[in-house]
């Protein structure tokens, strides 16, 4: 059996603290429920293994959505699920009360994320940690590993999309208080 560096106590915490937001943004990046859980299970998984790693003197969320961001790259890498991308995730079943469904438990929210499903993967993924997970910008850079910089110019492309979706198809009005 593997040893870690963490209590059994403190995994499980963690755990129950942060596992529906790493599996939303998992579930945001890759589009896929069940490719969500397993990027979830390993994220934990190697945030656990890793966890001698881990400054407790810095908040722990940022460098959870740094593993996930890149457990939810390299598992996109290795299986070239780029193409699948463009589909909006559907719960398996209606009695199902997953991360998804309070994610986007509303319909404006539902509408808004069908969008941001069309923006490229860099692009997604500036978007979901600044606007779904909250983290500022700074954060947002340091999570992805890029210059502050260049997760401004995406955010500012992706938004600049958004509009333009939004401007294309008037069905989605209820987006643009959400743009501005």
């Amino acid at each position: 059996m593997k040893e870690y560096s963490i209590t059994e106590q403190q995994a499980r915490e963690m755990f129950e603290e942060h596992s529906a937001y790493v599996y939303g943004i998992a579930l945001m990046i890759t589009k896929l429920p069940a490719l969500a859980d397993d990027i979830t299970q390993e994220t934990f998984l190697r945030a656990y293994s890793k966890y001698h790693r881990y400054d407790e003197s810095r908040p722990i969320r940022p460098w959870l959505y740094r593993i996930t961001v890149n457990m939810t790259r390299d598992v996109l890498r290795r299986k070239s699920w780029q193409k699948l991308f463009s589909r909006v995730p559907e719960a398996d079943t209606a009695l199902e009360q997953s991360a998804e469904s309070i994610v986007m438990h509303d319909e404006a929210k539902q509408q808004l994320w069908s969008v941001v499903g069309r923006l490229s993967q860099k692009q997604r993924e500036v978007v979901t940690l600044h606007y779904y997970a909250g983290l500022p910008l700074p954060e947002t850079a340091a999570v992805l590993g890029i210059p502050l910089g260049t997760c401004k110019s995406r955010l500012h492309m992706a938004l600049t999309k958004l509009r333009l979706y939004n401007e294309q198809e008037p069905e989605l009005f209820r987006v643009r208080e959400g743009l501005k």
